[in-house]
């Protein structure tokens, strides 16, 4: 038996036009008060704080190395140790997907989360970045929004895992506005929500193409809400609103090392007390850790079936010489042919392998099972 929601984008981008979760705004007829706790002028900034285990206000990030990337200048609105968020510029442009999916049904007690990665509820900004955007200046990103496979089958009552697990880079959860939400580091290791520079709606692509988020956007309509889901972990918990039942504006302070909280929330249908994440305005903005335990996203760009794939060494495909990953190429740098090699890859995986030359370049190439 199958129950499936599906979102109409229309309804959805004339809500997310009501609110401005960054600022703490109260909105529409039928408001709720909000109790805003941080100022938006002087946001704490969350360079440096990276872990490797579990810790309050850190991403616990399962890759020790960063790769570098990301904007290449501070903008004028990060001020020593905190940043400036009404003063920080966006992407401009408004480019609309009317191609974007997003489904999310019940089947047999899994929850089958299912779209292409574009956005349903609003428009993105204009990538690759143009040489006349001011944002230019400080953040040239040179990807183009592309569509995805993304296909998640998550637990309708996930539990807590023994352990916290750490999070990779790359996707740790899907928005209801069918865009991934990456964890809140840049590729240097630093705060992506403060660096790098988004659109209006605070996305952005990244090399393969995938647009997300990396904290609170504007553009989601549930964001500036009470108590309210606006996604789904991959661990299968969900991630809510940064205000409390209450209205009142939830930070670190009132959240554990995974950034997340028990308390009483709508889950299926139900009013439970539950383990869930929270979106704030404060980093690590969503996921510090895994509570539960994450499932393996299935996440290919449209048209290249290759993506999101391990690179394995072996004949080329078509004809065409398969590149390795750079995380693979920087693992051999300075070794020697058939040495012992490990890398994490973009998404996190962390793979053991032997440095080879396949196509010509020495690269870590993952032993095979």
């Amino acid at each position: 038996m199958s129950e499936t929601t599906r979102l109409d984008p229309r309804a959805l981008l004339r809500a997310a036009c009501l609110v401005l979760a960054t600022a703490g705004i109260v909105h529409g007829a039928h408001a709720q008060a909000h109790v805003d706790v941080l100022d938006a002028r002087a946001l704490p900034l969350g360079d440096g704080k990276v872990s490797t285990g579990p810790e309050r206000g850190y991403v616990y990030a399962c890759n020790a190395q960063f790769r570098g990337g990301g904007a290449k200048h501070a903008g004028n609105w990060i001020h020593g140790s905190t940043w400036d968020a009404t003063s920080k510029i966006t992407v401009q442009g408004d480019v609309a997907w009317p191609d974007a999916t997003f489904s999310v049904s019940s089947v047999s007690g899994t929850r089958r989360v299912a779209g292409n990665g574009l956005p349903m509820q609003h428009t993105t900004g204009v990538f690759p970045v143009g040489q006349r955007d001011p944002a230019f200046a400080i953040d040239r990103n040179p990807n183009s929004i592309m569509a995805q496979q993304i296909a998640l089958s998550l637990p309708l009552w996930p539990t807590l895992a023994s352990t916290p697990q750490c999070v990779p880079m790359g996707m740790i959860g899907v928005a209801l506005s069918g865009v991934a939400i990456f964890n809140a580091l840049d590729a240097v290791g630093r705060d992506a929500v403060a660096h790098e520079v988004q659109d209006r709606c605070s996305g952005h692509p990244q090399a393969s193409g995938q647009y997300h988020y990396h904290g609170p956007t504007p553009c989601l309509a549930a964001a500036s809400s009470n108590n309210a889901l606006i996604g789904y972990a991959l661990d299968g918990f969900g991630i809510y609103s940064m205000y409390d039942e209450r209205g009142k504006e939830l930070t670190n302070a009132d959240l554990d090392e995974c950034h997340g909280r028990t308390s009483r929330i709508a889950w299926n249908g139900k009013e439970v007390s539950m383990y869930h994440y929270v979106l704030t305005r404060e980093y690590p903005y969503t996921v510090g850790c895994f509570r539960g335990t994450p499932v393996r996203a299935l996440q290919r760009m449209n048209g290249d079936p290759s993506q999101g794939r391990p690179f394995q060494d072996g004949p080329p495909q078509d004809g065409v010489p398969r590149r390795p990953p750079p995380e693979a190429l920087a693992a051999c740098s300075g070794r020697a042919s058939e040495a012992h090699c490990q890398f994490t890859s973009a998404r996190g995986d962390s793979i053991v392998g032997t440095c080879r030359s396949p196509g010509g370049a020495l690269a870590c190439v993952p032993d095979r099972r």
